[in-house]
């Protein structure tokens, strides 16, 4: 049975866990999504999606409805994960970045061979992966999963002024490293 957002969370609130439940399994593929864009570390996202529905039960009596349920979850979930990203658990060092794109190239870019359309998709997404933190974010979210401009803005806290600004320093970025690559 389908509930509208309202009626899913009066239910929960009301300590129904069948609610709950229901509310995770519509919402587990958003927060896994949300929490991969933001830790590299395969090991540890499901530990912070757990982390993410928790703090969704906690505070569910404070969602205003001002967004959809699925925005407000969204948003949990990317300042969960930058909370993860800022603890001392968690140091990802500029070596290990340094030797994945290394062998990215290795793997991928060898003179006179074409790229299958999977490959140049892998390729690309490693090397947004490579971008500054701030950057990838908002470049994942816009271009790969399609978010707008202003679901960005509900999902991050930042300004449309700074996604946009995000975004073009982001391509500038990309086309710097792929002119750079094809010297």
């Amino acid at each position: 049975m389908m509930y509208s957002d309202h009626e899913l969370i009066a239910k929960i609130n009301a300590g129904n866990l069948h609610a709950f439940r229901l509310l995770v399994s519509m919402n587990e593929r958003l927060v896994l999504s949300m929490v991969r864009r933001v830790i590299k570390d395969e090991e540890n996202v499901k530990d912070v999606c757990q982390e993410v529905f928790i703090k969704v039960y906690k505070n569910l009596k404070h969602f205003k409805q001002e967004s959809k349920l699925s925005t407000w979850i969204a948003r949990i979930a990317y300042h969960t994960s930058l909370d993860y990203l800022k603890s001392a658990r968690h140091r990802e060092s500029l070596i290990d970045r340094t030797e994945d794109y290394r062998d990215t190239l290795a793997s991928t870019a060898h003179p006179g061979q074409t790229l299958d359309q999977k490959e140049m998709r892998t390729f690309i997404l490693k090397m947004i992966d490579q971008l500054p933190e701030n950057y990838r974010l908002v470049v994942n979210l816009f271009h790969i999963d399609d978010y707008s401009y202003q679901e960005i803005v509900e999902i991050t806290g930042l300004s449309e002024g700074t996604i946009k600004s995000h975004l073009f320093r982001a391509r500038k970025l990309l086309k710097d490293k792929l002119a750079y690559l094809v010297k």
